[in-house]
């Protein structure tokens, strides 16, 4: 292994794990900075689209671009997995949502162990879907923890976070892109203070702990007997995937945007079209669609839509099965 500096951090061997848009920000970042990534590992390649043609991640994307090593292996757990690892004498590791677990004999192979950049404030939200359950659980802040990885599912110590507030405007999409960011920026300023020794492990506290699960069609049906609160927040967090939609009985039509209409007292049923601009009665107050998509059409607003599709006031919306 060639020699170098204990402060020069352009110098560690990198190796990179991601597989999403949100991972392929950080890589841009190492990439743009000079860093020495020596093997990018994602996820293989998936049929997507209607002719479910094999699609490249956007990390190997990315890196296929820069002419950078991409491996793509189904698992990380045989010996021939960890022997190529062990190959890359790796410094470090970075791995953002990857997608595979990380056995220990890969986990102690790089000198300085693996570094995962995580969506969310842990111990809050570990887990698959950090970024939507807070969102829906209507959190009022959210961040990424540069976490040094163990075993357990999100359970190393933090050596750097930050945070951000999240707003009754923040969707999915917003949130995403700014934690992106500000992961690509932590993760920079770790590799640089890293070979110096000046970073510090603070162990997750026991307490505050959540799990993030994965996201399933089932979290985006919009159920009437729920607060309108609780699902304009939903519909924010769900949107793009797996989309929030409402059961009309001949069509099933996702939601993009809605607010929230106060009532005084009341509504009589859960799922009631209480007047002509589409406005649904909730468990507590009730939901106005703003924006909306018919299947196979362009989205469009609620108004433009009940110009075409006849929905009366009084009309009864159904009520997804109860969990």
């Amino acid at each position: 292994m060639e020699a170098r500096s204990k402060t020069d951090g352009h110098k560690l061997r990198i190796v990179f794990m991601g597989t999403p848009d949100f991972a392929a920000v950080a890589l841009q970042s190492l990439i743009a900075a000079g860093h020495n990534i020596v093997a990018v590992y994602s996820q293989p390649p998936r049929p997507a689209g209607r002719g479910q043609q094999l699609q490249l991640s956007p990390v190997h994307t990315l890196a296929e671009s820069q002419r950078l090593t991409v491996l793509t292996p189904t698992t990380l757990r045989s010996p021939e997995a960890v022997a190529a690892f062990a190959a890359h004498q790796a410094d470090v590791a970075v791995v953002v949502a990857y997608g595979l677990l990380l056995p220990q004999a890969i986990l102690d192979l790089p000198r300085y162990g693996c570094l995962n950049i995580h969506a969310s404030l842990l111990p809050r939200w570990r887990g698959a879907a950090p970024i939507q359950r807070a969102i829906a659980a209507g959190d009022t802040r959210s961040g990424v923890s540069i976490m040094q990885m163990e075993a357990g599912l999100d359970t190393g110590p933090v050596v750097l976070a930050d945070e951000l507030p999240i707003t009754d405007k923040t969707t999915a999409q917003t949130l995403h892109d700014s934690l992106a960011e500000m992961g690509a920026r932590l993760i920079l300023d770790v590799l640089e203070r890293l070979p110096k020794g000046d970073l510090k492990s603070v162990p997750q506290p026991a307490d505050g702990v959540t799990y993030a699960a994965k996201l399933s069609r089932a979290d985006g049906q919009l159920d009437w007997r729920r607060p309108a609160e609780e699902l304009e927040r939903a519909i924010r967090a769900f949107t793009p995937w797996p989309g929030a939609v409402m059961d009309f009985g001949s069509e099933k039509i996702k939601v993009l945007a809605a607010q929230v209409v106060k009532l005084d007292k009341p509504a009589a049923v859960p799922g009631a079209i209480i007047d002509d601009d589409l406005t649904i009665a909730c468990g507590r107050d009730a939901l106005r669609p703003l924006i909306v998509q018919r299947p196979g059409k362009r989205p469009m607003s609620a108004a433009e839509m009940l110009r075409g599709f006849q929905l009366p006031p009084g009309r009864l919306l159904p009520l997804p099965a109860a969990a």
